[in-house]
């Protein structure tokens, strides 16, 4: 991936859903210019969410998710029903297809309903505007158009334009950490669990923010920050590290010299940090037989001592003294019943944009189960969780009061 490219992450998420022949592919399909969704009039030829990051003017890098019929039938149309569901935890906009000839019914309440439920702003688009006269007295949601002539294609873009300009932005990952000038050491080890030729996207994207601030990075590994130290005049304004070597490194890095993780940063950039440190004090509360979960949004392979599947379960162990139980998830996949777990630690969430992971730290709330993320988890394992937060002086105050 280029340095140049925006993560799915940070893009706005735009879903298209409806009733099956109602035209959404055809008008995915409109929309991006692009033979993105395979058309048919046979009902339910979408089986599966497709999803394609792509420009889209005004708003610039978007996720354009096609999903199945929301009216879906039998036992596979069910599962096809849940998937469009996940669908709707991570979508910025939504954009109701409508068949103009069948109008508004019980399935499109339905939606209605719950895109009022989630917060999502949304659209109605009235397809096949070109097989019937357009109703009078449309709301500024609401909009006709054919996606067999094309038929206000183009102002359907600019109202999901103006929809989506909505949607706040998060916090940034460092650039308001750091002043032009500063130099800031990036601790990346390479070990048989990191990609093969390149680095991971936390590790690109908070690179980026630091040469668009016109500071100075400085990028090593773990076992060279001794003398990467030493080799500066300046001593650094803040190191930034892999959690995962974390305790290996906290005692290289001077007191005077702020130390942090990727993690954290990326914690506190999707809005969860809060909760992170607020969930992490349950580790303190496991007992023999607990059931951790612990999730991660993408699904790359893991190797064989992968972070998520052995090195944290390792240091639980380690920590606790305790016999714990490990259950993992990965990609869109959340427990739908977390009521069976002592807590859960989340992954750094570099793949999941800020809706998704409000929704499951909102899930885990609601079912009172506490969550932190693996960079919170491993500095308070190491005993150096406030030590990480130093360099967050607008809200490490209220954070200490958390443990």
């Amino acid at each position: 991936m280029s340095l140049n490219d925006t993560p799915s992450g940070e893009r706005i998420h735009i879903g298209f859903f409806g009733r099956r022949n109602a035209g959404k592919s055809s008008l995915v399909n409109k929309v991006t210019n692009q033979d993105l969704a395979v058309v048919s009039d046979t009902k339910g030829t979408t089986t599966d969410p497709v999803s394609k990051a792509m420009e889209l003017l005004p708003l610039g890098p978007v996720v354009i998710i096609d999903t199945p019929g929301f009216d879906d039938e039998g036992e596979l149309g069910e599962k096809r029903i849940s998937k469009t569901r996940l669908i709707l935890n991570k979508v910025d906009v939504a954009v109701l297809v409508v068949d103009l000839e069948e109008g508004i019914g019980q399935t499109e309440d339905q939606m209605i309903k719950l895109f009022g439920e989630k917060g999502i702003p949304y659209i109605i688009a009235y397809n096949k505007a070109d097989l019937k006269e357009e109703p009078s007295g449309l709301k500024d949601n609401e909009i006709c158009v054919s996606a067999a002539t094309g038929k206000n294609v183009n102002e359907l873009r600019e109202l999901i334009g103006k929809t989506g300009s909505t949607k706040q932005e998060g916090e940034p990952l460092i650039s308001d950490l750091i002043e032009p000038g500063d130099t800031v050491i990036l601790v990346i080890p390479v070990d048989s669990s990191a990609p093969k030729g390149r680095i991971i996207l936390p590790q690109q994207q908070v690179l980026r923010e630091i040469l668009d601030r016109n500071a100075k990075a400085y990028v090593t590994q773990d076992t060279e920050l001794a003398s990467a130290i030493a080799d500066l005049k300046e001593k650094p304004k803040l190191v930034v590290t892999d959690s995962q070597v974390f305790g290996k490194i906290a005692p290289v890095v001077p007191k005077d010299i702020m130390l942090t993780s990727f993690s954290i940063l990326m914690a506190r950039h999707k809005g969860f940090l809060k909760s992170a440190v607020k969930g992490v004090k349950a580790i303190d509360t496991l007992v023999d037989g607990d059931t951790v979960l612990i999730s991660e949004g993408c699904t790359h392979h893991r190797q064989c001592e992968d972070i998520g599947t052995y090195k944290i379960p390792k240091w639980l162990g380690e920590y606790t003294g305790k016999k714990i139980n490990i259950e993992t998830t990965s990609g869109l996949s959340f427990a739908d019943d977390l009521s069976k777990y002592k807590m859960i630690i989340h992954c750094g969430a570099c793949m999941l944009n800020d809706r998704e992971m409000r929704y499951r730290t909102k899930c885990a709330e609601d079912a009172g189960i506490p969550m932190t993320n693996y960079g919170t988890a491993i500095a308070y394992m190491k005993g150096i969780l406030m030590r990480s937060l130093e360099v967050l002086p607008e809200v490490v105050k209220e954070l200490k009061q958390e443990v």
